[in-house]
């Protein structure tokens, strides 16, 4: 996709076929909220899960704003956003889909021999598998694996191949084990207390001390926030973005340490060890693949 054009008339095209599109601008990014929408100020969209009064008309907080409406995609207040956008992306859970993001060959394996076949669309890394149906989405549910659906956007990389299955059983199976995590105190875990990061660990990180713990303290303050349910799917974020602020350090970071205290968390706030060990290690694996 060479022009703001041509994804233009690609998301008119897939808005007429019933998919709610949004243009993401380099990097696989949404499109910044406007200063109304920043920082949660609107009270956020009817359709999200804190679910608000926002009706912004721009193209604010990335998938709850896709749309099928032309008016709405071919509006002034969308014009600056498809004049720099690199791609369309659409918002799989508005059209009843659910997107399976297999992102590295053992994950395609894994689904091949684990998952009902359906239309799969080749992605740069992996595959993309569309299911009929929508679910929660949630990322890192097993390594090299996301779930695409109700709360999050995909990029438009074609209309793929094969017939479009009904969302499975064992898909959705996938999120049970986070969703039905028991509350604080009840969970079974060989963690022996919560490990530190500290200069004995990181002796090659370029940052201050100060700047990498204020940075973990706010990753972990979110994942302790996720006291009803997704906090795996938290720590993977918050893995993924501190792993990303030490790529360019000589190292050793300590990121090991890092990973300990945002397992600990999740644990913490009821998320399973082995789930929480696995969602970090893939949002730290993932940075640094994406780094190099």
């Amino acid at each position: 996709m060479n022009a703001a054009t041509n994804a233009l008339d690609v998301a008119l095209a897939l808005a007429a076929a019933g998919l709610p599109v949004l243009p993401l601008r380099r990097g696989k990014m949404p499109f910044g909220n406007c200063c109304s929408c920043k920082d949660s100020a609107c009270g956020d969209r009817p359709n999200m899960k804190a679910a608000g009064p926002c009706r912004c008309p721009a193209p604010c907080h990335a998938w709850a704003a896709a749309t099928t409406d032309p008016h709405v995609l071919t509006s002034p207040l969308w014009a600056p956003a498809w004049r720099e956008a690199a791609t369309v992306a659409y918002h799989p859970g508005g059209a009843g889909l659910t997107v399976v993001d297999l992102d590295n060959a053992a994950a395609v394996a894994w689904a091949r021999a684990t998952l009902p076949a359906t239309r799969t669309v080749p992605t740069t890394r992996g595959e993309h598998w569309l299911y009929r149906g929508a679910m929660p989405s949630s990322n890192a549910v097993r390594p090299g694996v996301d779930i695409k659906s109700l709360s999050q956007y995909a990029r438009w990389l074609g209309p793929g191949t094969g017939r479009m299955a009904v969302l499975p059983a064992a898909v959705r199976a996938l999120l049970v084990r986070e969703e039905t995590t028991p509350a604080p105190g009840e969970v079974d875990s060989s963690l022996p207390g919560r490990a530190s990061w500290g200069r004995s660990v990181a002796t090659g990180c370029r940052h201050t001390e100060r700047y990498v713990r204020t940075g973990l303290e706010r990753g972990l303050a979110l994942v302790r926030a996720r006291t009803e349910s997704g906090a795996g799917s938290q720590a993977f974020g918050v893995a993924r973005f501190l792993a990303a602020q030490h790529t360019a350090c000589p190292g050793p970071c300590g990121l090991a340490a890092i990973g300990e205290e945002i397992v600990a968390a999740a644990v913490l706030v009821g998320v399973p060890e082995t789930y929480a060990r696995r969602a970090v290690a893939n949002g730290l694996e993932t940075a640094v693949e994406r780094a190099a």
